[in-house]
């Protein structure tokens, strides 16, 4: 996978496209899979790295292209690392972020800020069509707690009520820079661009 310079992103998720495309400019240019209408892989795995795999191996079968998937989602502590893999459809399968917005902090209502711990976590899958026993696996996480309101109007998924463990800074409110710094799915990226480049390393 050394010489890899472009992959199928297979996700039909545009804030990840949108992400991913800034985090890994210059090193791997992603194509949208709508462009080729592929068919999106059930996520039926029971974990972020399981569901990765699926989609990736999926899109690169589909598509006879490298294909780098992201599975992620939000762990909080209180509620026994739900959402977890169910972050997208967690108030149902329409994958609402108002809604999931509104069920999680339903759910933690009168939790004390001191005990509304979570964090982001992220997997990125770069699979080859050739090679699907070999992916290249990089995770991040992102450590934080739960706000007690929304703000901001950035970012996407459950951004609105996300604060950085260290600052608490609210992740809505970080500029596409500063978030792409701190975030779990910019660590993943920053690991996956090392791996790639150690592979170069090793081919050469």
């Amino acid at each position: 996978m050394s010489n890899i310079r472009s992959a199928v992103l297979a996700s039909g998720n545009v804030g990840k496209l949108r992400e991913l495309r800034e985090l890994l400019k210059g090193q791997l240019r992603l194509i949208d899979m709508r462009e080729l209408a592929l068919v999106a892989a059930e996520e039926t795995g029971s974990s972020f790295e399981e569901n990765a795999r699926l989609k990736a191996f999926a899109a690169a079968r589909q598509s006879g292209l490298p294909a780098l998937s992201d599975d992620s989602g939000l762990e909080v502590d209180a509620l026994a690392g739900a959402p977890g893999i169910y972050s997208s459809r967690y108030a149902g399968d329409e994958g609402n972020a108002r809604a999931n917005i509104r069920k999680l902090l339903e759910d933690l209502e009168g939790v004390p800020a001191g005990n509304r711990t979570a964090r982001f976590r992220c997997v990125l899958v770069l699979a080859a069509p050739d090679n699907e026993h070999a992916p290249l696996i990089a995770e991040g996480v992102w450590e934080g707690r739960i706000a007690e309101r929304e703000e901001g109007r950035g970012g996407f998924g459950y951004d609105p009520v996300f604060l950085d463990g260290r600052t608490g800074q609210c992740a809505a409110l970080m500029s596409a820079g500063e978030k792409g710094r701190r975030s779990h799915r910019g660590r993943a990226a920053r690991k996956l661009t090392r791996l790639l480049g150690l592979q170069g390393a090793a081919a050469g």
